[in-house]
C-alpha cells in the first residue's frame, strides 16, 4: 500500500521549515557551563522530568518547542541564566520573546501563537519527580553514525547522544505538525521515546541490527517494556499509544513524527557536510566576524596589516 500523499500545500511548508530545522542540529552541540551535555540534552532531561510529574504532554510539547525555538538564536541564555544574570522575571522573559520571534516566520500562525503563550506562562510549574532512570542512559548512548549492511560505518566527531537525536525529533514533530494537519502532543511524546530500548542496547545502526535478522523485533519490544515499566502507570499508557506512531503513516500524527524522525537523521548528517565546508570568507563576509561597531575598522586593518584578510 502505497504511503499517504502530502496535501498539495505541505511539501512547500516543509521546504519553508527546513532552515529552521537545521538550526536545531546547534543545540545538539551548544554547551554551557550548567548544561554540558548540550541544550538538547537539558531539554531531553527536563522534558521527561515534567512528564514524569504529572505534567500534560500538550503543554509539555509547546513550552519545550518554545524553548528550544528561542535558543536557535539565544544558546544558553535561558530564564535561569538571564535571571542569574540580574534581569527580572519579566525582562527575561521579554528577551526569550525575542529569541522566539527572531526565527518563528516559517511557523504556521496559530502554532507561533500558541508558542509564544507557552513561553510566557511563569512562573512555571514545579517538576518534583526526577527524570525517569532510562535518561542518563540516552543522554551518554552514542549514535552508530551512518551504517549500512556490509559498509564501512561513518562515525562524525562530535558524535550526537540518543538524548540529542530523541530530543530533536519531538521539537521537530511540534513544529511540522501543522503540515499534515496533526495534534502534536503523540508525535512530541514519540519522538522523545522512540530509542527507550537504546537505554540497554548500544547502538549498532542498520548495518549491525541487520545482522540481528528476525531476533532484533522482539530485543526491542522486550527492553522498550522495561523502560515503560519504570514510569508512572498514565505516562507509560500515553507513551504506548504515542509508540503506535512509528514504523507506519495510517494517521496525521504519526506522518508528523516519521517525517521529523527522518528529517533528523539527514539534516544532522548535512550540519557535518555544512560545517566541515566552512570558510574564512563566510566568516568575514556573510557573518561579519568582525563585528559591526566602533572597533570594526580598526579590527579589519589589523587583519589587513597582518596579511590575514584582505
Amino acid at each position: 500500500m502505497n504511503a499517504p500523499a502530502l496535501d498539495t500545500a505541505a511539501p512547500s511548508r516543509l521546504a519553508e521549515l527546513r532552515p529552521l530545522l537545521s538550526e536545531l542540529m546547534d543545540l545538539k552541540r551548544i554547551r554551557t557551563p550548567d548544561h554540558p551535555d548540550g541544550l538538547a540534552a537539558h531539554g531531553f532531561r527536563r522534558a521527561w522530568a515534567a512528564l514524569a510529574s504529572g505534567l500534560d504532554p500538550s503543554t509539555v510539547a509547546l513550552r519545550e518547542t518554545a524553548r528550544a525555538v528561542a535558543a536557535v538564536r539565544l544558546g544558553g541564555l535561558d530564564l535561569d541564566v538571564l535571571q542569574r544574570a540580574g534581569l527580572s522575571p519579566r525582562e527575561a522573559l521579554r528577551v526569550l520573546g525575542r529569541g522566539l520571534e527572531a526565527v518563528s516566520r516559517p511557523l504556521e500562525p496559530r502554532l507561533r501563537e500558541q508558542l509564544s503563550a507557552a513561553l510566557a506562562r511563569t512562573p512555571e510549574e514545579a517538576c518534583h519527580a526526577p527524570p525517569p532512570r532510562f535518561v542518563e542512559r540516552l543522554v551518554h548512548q552514542p549514535r552508530a553514525g551512518a551504517t549500512f549492511p556490509g559498509r564501512p560505518r561513518i562515525i562524525v566527531s562530535p558524535q550526537e547522544g540518543h538524548a540529542d537525536h530523541c530530543y530533536a525529533v519531538a521539537v521537530g514533530a511540534v513544529l511540522v505538525a501543522p503540515c499534515f494537519g496533526a495534534s502534536p502532543a503523540l508525535p512530541f511524546v514519540a519522538g522523545l521515546a522512540h530509542h527507550l530500548f537504546n537505554a540497554a542496547l548500544p547502538d549498532a545502526g542498520y548495518g549491525g541490527e541487520a545482522l540481528l535478522g528476525d531476533l532484533l523485533e522482539p530485543v526491542m519490544k522486550r527492553l522498550t517494556e522495561a523502560a515503560l515499566a519504570t514510569l508512572p502507570e498514565r505516562l507509560a499508557g500515553v507513551v504506548r499509544q504515542a509508540l503506535a506512531l512509528t514504523g507506519n503513516v495510517d494517521s496525521a500524527e504519526a506522518r508528523a513524527f516519521n517525517a521529523s524522525d527522518a528529517l533528523d537523521r539527514v539534516l544532522e548528517l548535512e550540519a557535518h557536510a555544512r560545517a566541515a565546508g566552512f570558510t574564512l570568507r563566510q566568516a568575514m563576509e556573510d557573518l561579519e566576524l568582525i563585528h559591526p561597531g566602533p572597533l570594526q575598522a580598526f579590527g579589519n586593518g589589523v587583519l589587513r596589516d597582518a596579511g590575514v584578510w584582505p
